[in-house]
């Protein structure tokens, strides 16, 4: 079984009337039900919760971690996000939808600035599968569309991703690296492009097969360790 939290700071939802009539129960929600299956063990976190909803508890029980953040991304303790890139170092996995590409753990894992060309307006979306053998990509076309999405271009300022899944084709003629993966110590990173909140971009039954494809990707063969191998944490030698 592999334990997934879904992270969102489900402000849209509660500002953006919008919004809440396409996500009433919040993106969270829907992401969590919508990758629901007998593999997973799914929970979900806001950011109006204690410690985000992201305690040292809920993460060491946590094997892949989801992220969903626009509006409230300077609104993430620096603590928290500390201890979200502890997990990663040692394991956890994490799936970053999204505008969670400017969120704080997701910076800080690349290194780099993550700036990109964006429209937001309403375009046609196709979304090019460019490595068909990768697990992330099982059990789709060549490539699925989107009939209304916000538009991400190049350059996307990240480093040279580990592999690249998907590139995105915009109605406006922007391309876009929209699914990217990479190591940061023993867990794994994958950033998906779409879903802005003003669409129902997460009830569509391919984006959601990307998302259960992706923790089962991401997840730890062995689960979350706290450190390498068999051996107890190293104690200090006495002189």
């Amino acid at each position: 079984m592999i334990r997934v939290t879904v992270w969102n700071e489900n402000l849209h939802e509660q500002t953006h009337k919008e919004v809440q009539e396409i996500y009433p129960k919040g993106i969270h929600v829907a992401i969590a039900e919508g990758i629901a299956s007998s593999e997973f063990e799914v929970r979900t976190a806001t950011l109006d919760q204690p410690e985000h909803g992201l305690t040292q508890e809920v993460l060491d029980q946590t094997d892949v971690l989801i992220w969903w953040g626009h509006m409230g991304h300077d609104k993430v303790a620096d603590e928290i996000v500390d201890r979200v890139q502890m997990r990663v170092w040692q394991g956890m996995g994490i799936i970053v939808l999204h505008s969670g590409h400017f969120s704080k753990i997701f910076k800080k894992l690349m290194g780099t600035s993550c700036d990109l060309k964006w429209r937001e307006a309403n375009e046609k979306e196709r979304i090019w599968v460019v490595d068909p053998a990768h697990p992330i990509a099982e059990g789709l076309d060549q490539y699925f569309e989107l009939e209304h999405e916000e538009m991400y271009g190049e350059h996307f300022d990240i480093p040279a991703p580990d592999e690249l899944i998907f590139v995105s084709w915009f109605e406006g003629g922007e391309v876009f690296r929209s699914g990217c993966t990479y190591h940061r110590g023993n867990g794994k990173v994958f950033y998906f492009r779409p879903g802005h909140e003003t669409h129902p971009t997460y009830y569509n039954k391919n984006v959601l097969k990307v998302i259960s494809n992706g923790v089962k990707w991401a997840a730890p063969i062995h689960g979350v360790r706290h450190y390498y191998g068999n051996h107890k944490p190293l104690e200090q030698i006495k002189v």
